[in-house]
């Protein structure tokens, strides 16, 4: 039901501007686990954790104590926040989706691609099948770029 893909393409353009967060070292990367949180808090909006656990159950089959650990840890990352103005706590992300792209994609350019945009581009054309759709999208991204420099 949640996709676990990254579309690098729609990301490349911005991948120089980082938010500072992103960039301090106190702040930790969501692992795999807690990007597929975010992504349901992302899709649905703010959660209580059975909620967040049935949204997780459709692809994979956790424990509730498995999914509030997470939530805890995640809250002390500064990753989502929890209102406990209620009986049940509420839990929302605090980073956005689209900043948690662009610092994993940076992370992953660097890492393998050793900064090179291209190389991660032609690597992704190359072993994907892309829809004419998405060609368009990288036609627009390239003429929007090619017209921005001096």
């Amino acid at each position: 039901m949640y996709s676990s893909k990254i579309n690098p393409i729609k990301s490349l353009s911005n991948v120089l501007f980082l938010p500072i967060w992103m960039m301090s070292k106190n702040i930790e990367k969501p692992t795999e686990a807690e990007l597929k949180i975010l992504k349901v808090l992302w899709q649905v909006g703010p959660c209580t954790v059975r909620q967040v656990h049935e949204a997780l159950s459709y692809d994979k089959d956790s424990g509730y104590t498995t999914t509030l650990k997470l939530m805890q840890i995640m809250t002390e990352k500064g990753l989502v926040r929890r209102n406990e103005s209620s009986r049940t706590h509420i839990y929302e992300a605090t980073v956005s989706e689209a900043d948690t792209q662009k610092q994993l994609l940076h992370k992953f350019l660097e890492t393998a691609f050793s900064g090179s945009a291209s190389k991660l581009v032609m690597q992704a054309l190359g072993n994907h099948r892309t829809s004419k759709e998405e060609l368009e999208q990288i036609r627009q991204l390239l003429d929007k770029i090619e017209k921005e420099k001096p």
